[in-house]
């Protein structure tokens, strides 16, 4: 039974770790559903993971509705959170509040989540009153990581880590119903955690958290250019689907693939055809 956002605060009181995942595709999501993952994200990393771009920022309302849309075809129990892409929530609260609607009808997910502390808890309050369930995200923020100085771990000074408390605390009171911490001290993140009343799920952030969420492509060891430090790669799929791909590239060109296993075999006597053009 899918749960809902009921289950992650009681989590949390629990002491029960919350489980996510991102996924993008049916077939990923699938089987991620049915290894017991609690929150599937539709992360906008899709721009880094899956369609080549060197950041999130490119990513489009249209590209998270069509992969939002195939994790949900494919995600029989998960949660379902998807990302806001960059420009779909900072141009004023009413386009919003009907991108987080589109996303839901459209995108068929059970939240969305959106970047930012302080500065952005007056348009999740907005989205929340609309009905639109919101889940925050602090610390490393990668649509305005040029602003933050680069992918940078967040809150190592006392200033800084007093800014995302009150970021976590403005967003709590908005109605955002779970905040990711991402790429801050896990000391910090303990602390965060225990100030605010809605579950914390960690990135890059420590076992303080509620949660964790990690890229799969990370953890599965598809995604080479770059494997982040909080990265624990569970196994490591490119060598593994290079190496298939090369077998496969050779047996096709030896004429050995398709063998009789791969084949059907004919019930039809179709000599007849051979003379047909004489």
């Amino acid at each position: 039974m899918t749960k809902t956002m009921a289950d992650w605060r009681r989590m949390k009181e629990a002491g029960e770790k919350i489980v996510v995942l991102t996924a993008y595709d049916a077939p990923t999501a699938r089987i991620l559903d049915e290894s017991g993952v609690d929150i599937l994200l539709v992360g906008d990393s899709v721009g880094n993971a899956v369609l080549g771009y060197d950041t999130t920022v490119p990513v489009t309302m249209a590209q998270m509705l069509h992969h939002s849309a195939a994790v949900r075809r494919g995600a029989r129990e998960a949660f379902i959170v998807t990302d806001m892409p960059f420009g779909s929530y900072q141009c004023g609260w009413r386009e919003a509040v009907a991108n987080g609607i589109l996303l839901m009808k459209e995108g068929g997910c059970d939240a969305v989540k959106l970047e930012g502390g302080t500065e952005v808890a007056p348009v999740v309050e907005r989205m929340v009153t609309a009905g639109v369930p919101v889940m925050g995200h602090i610390g490393l923020t990668p649509q305005t990581a040029s602003l933050l100085g680069g992918y940078r771990v967040q809150g190592r000074d006392l200033p800084a880590a007093a800014k995302l408390l009150a970021g976590a605390r403005a967003l709590q009171d908005a109605g955002a119903f779970s905040i990711v911490l991402e790429c801050v001290p896990k000391e910090l993140a303990a602390i965060l955690s225990s100030q605010i009343t809605v579950p914390t799920i960690g990135i890059g952030a420590g076992n303080g958290c509620d949660g964790q969420v990690l890229v799969c492509s990370d953890m599965f060891g598809l995604y080479e250019k770059f494997v982040p430090k909080f990265v624990k790669q569970y196994v490591k799929l490119a060598p593994l689907m290079r190496e298939a791909a090369s077998q496969y590239v050779q047996e096709v060109r030896e004429g050995r693939y398709p063998d009789d296993e791969h084949c059907f075999t004919a019930t039809t006597d179709y000599r007849p055809l051979l003379d047909a053009g004489n």
